[in-house]
Order: structure tokens, then sequence, then C-alpha cells
């Protein structure tokens, strides 16, 4: 069941202001369309005295917590939604507008997919919505979706997949398929908001009423936090250690055992600390979610900060395609990258083979190597191998005072050289991990202090 709310009353949820822009073109809105659908005239005028509205989007310029961006509105009473040719005119002159003043596009979904009277016609829509995307995303413009009920079809999977930060609204139908089209037996919780929440293809669930707030923090973080942002080439300072972490270790083995105490601070806790306010991302947009890996944009002191941080546990593929696709979203917006590096190393298990973990971590690679912006790191725990490697920062990169980096556990390194596992303290200080060590052999530029 679609929601109660017209196109209006939803930018009305979504914004302080609200004003229409006038379509540029008036169109074709003559008789039964381009296949002359028999009775398609007299369905557009059904649905225009059902809706008050001529056609199935409104879009103009809004202002959402004082920020100005572009807001495109669907009206699901006006056929569903659907997207025809009259559809995709009003869509491409919402992004070239944007585009023109330089604003981020936010997009309130309801649509049942392309419109059947239209055939094809109505499918190529979707080609220029997806091109007007793509050049709005080539000119460093944030794209931001809310999914209404229902958001199917072509609408799920160009204005709504597509964009750069999604949120859904509770409860809400979301699939490529729409419910008369699925399969009978399929399970119906994965066509929802939160089934998809689950599945790493959004990134929250919010309230109605928590929307404008919601949207209005998410301006902020994408469109540089302040209005004079500073540049995206200054790199942002290593956090402080915080409260816990210890002095400095005596040898390998016992850097290994602070590293990996239970009680030590963890990324969350830096994370809280160092930021103002921030909001996470999720999901890898292929079906996974690690909750060992953290990433999000946060206000520090007035700058806008991107972040990936491990959690202290193996962290999985999804989890190094998460960090992946922050990290390119960062750059595309010119805002700098703080990387916490926290992992015994990645998951080795046969699932994480399955799920691409080789892929996945030379993404990452890939990612920190080609940002124009900075990257700057702290280890804050355990850095295991290439799996925390490849969110390491070259020639950018600290430690805590509890933290150790590796080029293999020591008791991996141990098993390797067929020791026995008694000697593993000792090959922990052979491999010179402790944080004093990386300093020395120039790994990492060096040792943070404790927070004041």
């Amino acid at each position: 069941m679609a929601d109660a709310l017209t196109a209006r009353e939803a930018a009305a949820l979504a914004a302080d202001v609200f004003e229409e822009h006038p379509p540029a073109t008036a169109g074709d809105r003559s008789g039964d369309g381009p296949l002359g659908w028999d009775g398609y005239a007299r369905s557009r005028a059904r649905a225009e005295a059902r809706s008050g509205e001529r056609e199935s989007v409104v879009w103009g310029t809004a202002h959402i917590g004082g920020r100005p961006a572009v807001l495109v509105s669907f009206e699901f009473r006006f056929l569903g939604g659907s997207l025809g040719r009259r559809t995709g005119d009003l869509l491409e002159e919402a992004y070239a507008h944007a585009r023109a003043e330089r604003l981020p596009l936010v997009s309130l979904i309801a649509t049942g997919g392309s419109r059947m009277q239209e055939g094809m016609i109505a499918l190529g829509q979707l080609q220029r919505v997806a091109r007007a995307s793509a050049l709005t995303r080539a000119a460093g413009l944030a794209q931001l979706a809310v999914l209404r009920d229902p958001t199917t079809g072509g609408g799920w999977a160009t204005l709504g997949a597509g964009a750069d930060v999604v949120l859904a609204l509770p409860g809400a139908q979301v699939g490529f398929a729409g419910s008369r089209v699925r399969p009978q037996d399929a399970d119906p919780s994965a066509y929802t908001a939160e089934g998809q929440l689950a599945a790493g293809q959004i990134d929250a669930v919010v309230p109605a009423e928590r929307l404008r707030p919601a949207l209005s923090l998410w301006l902020r973080l994408l469109t540089g936090g302040t209005a004079e942002p500073v540049p995206g080439g200054a790199p942002v300072p290593p956090p402080p250690a915080l409260d816990g972490a210890y002095g400095a270790a005596a040898n390998g083995w016992e850097a290994v055992r602070r590293a990996r105490a239970r009680h030590r601070p963890r990324a969350r806790a830096y994370l809280d600390a160092w930021f103002d306010e921030r909001a996470d991302v999720h999901g890898d947009r292929c079906g996974g979610t690690d909750p060992g890996m953290i990433c999000g944009f946060g206000l520090r002191e007035g700058r806008v900060v991107a972040y990936a941080a491990q959690a202290g546990t193996a962290t999985r593929p999804a989890g190094y395609r998460t960090a992946a696709r922050l990290i390119r979203l960062a750059d595309r917006l010119g805002i700098p990258v703080l990387t916490l590096v926290d992992t015994p190393g990645a998951a080795n298990d046969a699932e994480a083979e399955r799920a691409g973990a080789g892929a996945a971590i030379a993404d990452v690679f890939a990612a920190v190597a080609s940002v124009r912006v900075p990257v700057t790191t702290l280890v804050i725990g355990e850095g295991g191998s290439g799996g925390a490697l490849a969110l390491a920062a070259p020639g950018s990169t600290w430690v805590t005072p509890d933290s150790y980096f590796s080029v293999i556990a020591p008791e991996l390194a141990a098993a390797i050289l067929k020791r026995d596992p008694s000697e593993t303290p000792a090959t922990a200080d052979q491999l010179r991990l402790r944080p004093r060590d990386l300093v020395e052999l120039g790994v990492v530029r060096g040792i943070v202090a404790r927070a004041e």
C-alpha cells in the first residue's frame, strides 16, 4: 500500500521552504501518447483530477535546515508515480538546475516504475535520469534519496539506489520488483526498507518526524559543513590517544597483549570523542554489511571529515567495500578522510573468500592510492597484516601507545616459520611491531599523545 503523503506533503515534511519551479518545456500531452494507447488521455485526466498535479513529479528549490537544495518529490496518486516522457523532462530539468546553481539534489521517491502506456519511450527515461545523475555526480554535487512507499522498478534503480546517501521511511516497500511481478514465493521482508537496510542497500531507516533533521545533518555533512569549508587539500591531524591507552610497551609481545586488551578504547569511542556530530553510511551496496567497519561523515570544529574505522574484529569483504565506497565519495566531494585501523586481519574463512575478500581489499588499496583528498590514519589497536594496511595512508599514518602493526600476527608468523608456539613472544620481538619500533623503521610518522 502506498503511503498517504502527496508530493507536496512529502516536500513539506522534508523542507523548511519549498518553491516549485515551473516546467521549462510544455511536453507532449496530446492524445493517447506515443503508442496511441487507448484511454491513456482519459487516465491522465483522471490522475490530474485525483492528484491536482499535471505529472508524477514536482520539483523546485528548497531550504532544509537552512541549506539550499534542489528537491524532487513524486506524486503516487498520478498514475502510481510512474515515469513517462514528461516525467523524464522534469527530472532532467531538476538535475540541470542543480548543476547550474551548484546545489545538492534531494529526491523524495514514491513510484511503481516505468509507465506502461508509453512503452519503451517510458523505459528510455531511465537512461536520461541515469545520465543526468552521472553528470551531477561528475560535477561534485551530492545526491540524497528518501524512499517512500513504494519505491520500485526504475525509480529505485536510478534515483534511489544511485544516490550517494539513501534514507527510507519505516515500512516502505523497496525493490526492483513491484508486488505484482515478483515471485509468489519470494520472502516479502526482502522488499522492505528494513530488509534493504539489513542487506546493505540503504544507509538508514528514518521515522517521518525525524526526516527533516536527518536531511539537514546530511546536507551539512555532504556540502562542506560550513559556509566556507576548509579546502580538502589540508590533511586532518590524527586524534589524540584516549584515556586507557597504555604507555610504552617493554617488548613486542607486551605491545600485542595491550592492543588486544578488552578494556582499551575502540573505534566508536574515538569517533564519539573526536567528532562534534556525525552520521554513518551503511552497507556495501552489494548485499553485505560488516559491523566491524564504521564509515561515515562527521563535523570536527566546523570541518567535515569522512571516516572509515575498523572496530577490532576481522574485517569482512563487505566492510572493505563499504570503506572504498566512502573514500571515493569523500574524494568526489572534496572531503578529507580519517581512517582508524584496528583489526587482527582480514576475515579469511571460506565465506569471506567466496564473497571476494581479495578483490575487496584490493579495492580499498586502490581507493586510498588514487584519491586527491588527503588521508590520515591512526592505528588504535591491532594492525594485522594487509587487512590493516589497506586502510593506512602512505606517509601519513600514526599510532597510539597501545597499538601494534605487523606483517602478520606473531602466532601465525611462528606457525609459518615452523616454530614451537612457545616461541611466539620472541617472534613478536623479532617482528619489531611496537609503536617505537614502527617509528624507528619509518613505517609511521609518530606516536600520538593522550588527550589532555
